[in-house]
């Protein structure tokens, strides 16, 4: 079963053992192991439903707890201390468009508020009930799953919006076929939900973003619904599905999409490969990213990334070998880890192969093999699972991501680091950084900075509640502060929610701002969907 208040399947752990826990300790300090609130607990208090009954609808309190909150570190904090403000009045679980349509007449009607539900993955916010005085409706796309056609000579695949990311590569391999996009919420995580945050899978660079594989799809919203045929291409105006993209629920709900398949491939295969420093690193895959050499995936650690990554992964003899060996090669204490996917027809796989390692061996790179590659692709989706270990420990771990230019690239990754390694000065606890680069192009790179602190356990979840989420606001300002005075992004894949939203207008200016605005009015005229999640509206909360 699912967790309620932490990632995943109950029965998945995933160990530490104690040379890595010995790591943290050095890093920021002993654990304080917490206590936490139990899911009976939560459920006392939980006020009684203000929806009237409605055939789809249900107010089982155990049902709205699970739909509360998402995967954030804020959304853990709340769960974990049971410290969680609203609650959805009832949950919904359709079966098809017609039931979704009735259900957002339902909401107009009650004056209730509606928010979307895929696999409650969101890391910023986006199903979070907001307070106020209206009933909140949350619709659970879960069982609008299955493959309702597939044109396998143009590998096109239309999905229910709600399936995840298994079920979905299961009915697709099943027609030798794959999607290609895996997120690291990919277990968890729901087609529709990649859509309308606009996601990122792990091997994005081979396959595509989301919005390459989006061909088209049915939006359901108050003012009607909205058909996106899946053409090849088209010249005939402004391309509707770039609404439907990033829209985080506020237009309607998704129920369907077709996307663009690739058939299954003759290879796939990852390799490690080890430089002296990063910043050869960094030279190395923009050459390689510049040249066009067809990869499935880039990633590039830094060096405390890679030093953090072996120290946590155990294999201590085989890790202590490599190290030896990598040293003897030049690459010893500032070495940085890279990460190189190949997939596709064996001779296009075997010169790719080619041409990136020899860019690498140029810049001083070591080909370790593909050893590491194959427990990185193993446990890939299994290292989220660390979140609850590390928690339970009594350690709180959080990641932020960007995007920007290859020149402006080191300055974000210096300043970002630095602002959340020094947040927690002022309350005397250490913050231990790292970051990645894992999605790149030929003009730039994603971002991605994963960060570690020690949780306050004062023993009052109350004041527990409010001591780590302070903690998280501040490192939280100050990493996006950091972000915008260097010309990033505020977010690369995770979309905007309540968590980015603070920030979307010194992106977006106020035009732009205006223009999400007036779209949200047209398909949502009185503010039922999502309210509160991209942009504000007057009414949302009333």
């Amino acid at each position: 079963m699912k967790r309620w208040n932490g990632w995943g399947d109950e029965g998945v752990t995933h160990a530490l053992h104690e040379r890595p826990r010995r790591y943290l300790e050095a890093l920021v300090g002993p654990g304080r192991p917490p206590r936490d609130a139990t899911l009976e607990e939560v459920a006392a208090g939980v006020a009684a439903s203000r929806l009237p009954p409605h055939p789809l609808v249900s107010d089982d309190i155990i049902d709205r707890v699970r739909h509360a909150r998402g995967q954030s570190l804020p959304d853990w904090i709340a769960l974990r201390t049971g410290q969680i403000e609203r609650f959805p009045d009832g949950v919904a679980y359709p079966t098809d468009g017609a039931e979704v349509r009735e259900l957002i007449h339902y909401a107009a009607r009650t004056g209730a508020r509606l928010i979307p539900y895929g696999g409650g993955t969101s890391v910023v916010g986006h199903i979070n009930p907001l307070p106020g005085e209206r009933p909140v409706l949350t619709v659970d796309l879960g069982r609008m799953n299955r493959l309702q056609h597939m044109d396998d000579k143009s590998l096109l695949a239309t999905f229910g919006a709600g399936v995840t990311g298994p079920d979905l590569e299961a009915q697709l391999r099943a027609r030798g076929c794959t999607l290609g996009h895996f997120p690291q919420s990919f277990e968890l995580s729901s087609l529709g939900g990649w859509i309308v945050t606009r996601s990122s899978g792990q091997q994005s660079l081979g396959y595509g973003r989301i919005e390459r594989l989006f061909a088209g799809g049915c939006l359901e919203s108050p003012a009607g619904t909205l058909e996106l045929p899946p053409f090849p291409s088209s010249a005939a105006g402004p391309d509707l599905r770039e609404v439907v993209l990033g829209s985080e629920g506020c237009l309607g709900v998704l129920t369907e999409a077709t996307v663009r398949c690739s058939r299954l491939p003759e290879v796939e295969a990852f390799h490690a490969i080890f430089f002296p420093d990063e910043i050869r690193g960094r030279d190395a895959v923009r050459e390689i990213m510049q040249a066009g050499v067809p990869l499935s995936m880039v990633r590039l650690s830094t060096a405390v990334e890679t030093q953090t990554t072996l120290a946590l992964a155990g294999h201590e003899r085989l890790i202590g070998g490599l190290e030896r060996l990598l040293s003897l090669r030049g690459a010893g204490e500032e070495k940085a880890m890279l990460l190189l996917g190949f997939v596709g027809r064996e001779a296009v796989v075997k010169t790719a192969r080619g041409e990136a390692l020899g860019i690498a061996g140029r810049h001083g790179g070591v080909h370790a093999g593909r050893t590491f590659g194959k427990e990185w692709n193993k446990s890939r989706f299994r290292t989220p699972y660390l979140r609850n270990t590390l928690w339970e420990l009594g350690y709180a771990i959080d990641t932020l991501e960007t995007a920007t230019g290859w020149a402006e690239l080191p300055a974000v990754i210096e300043d970002v680091e630095a602002a959340l390694r020094g947040g927690l000065e002022d309350v005397g606890e250490r913050v231990h950084v790292f970051t990645h680069l894992s999605h790149l192009y030929p003009f730039g790179s994603n971002i991605y900075t994963t960060y570690l602190f020690r949780l306050a356990a004062t023993g009052d979840r109350g004041e527990d509640a409010r001591q780590n989420l302070r903690r998280w606001q501040v490192l939280k300002e100050a990493a996006t502060e950091a972000i915008l005075a260097r010309g990033g992004t505020i977010t690369h894949q995770h979309g905007i929610g309540t968590d980015h939203l603070p920030y979307l207008a010194r992106e977006k200016g106020v035009l732009g701002m205006q223009v999400l605005a007036d779209l949200c009015q047209r398909f949502d005229p009185d503010g039922i969907m999502n309210p509160g999640k991209l942009i504000e509206r007057g009414n949302n909360v009333g």
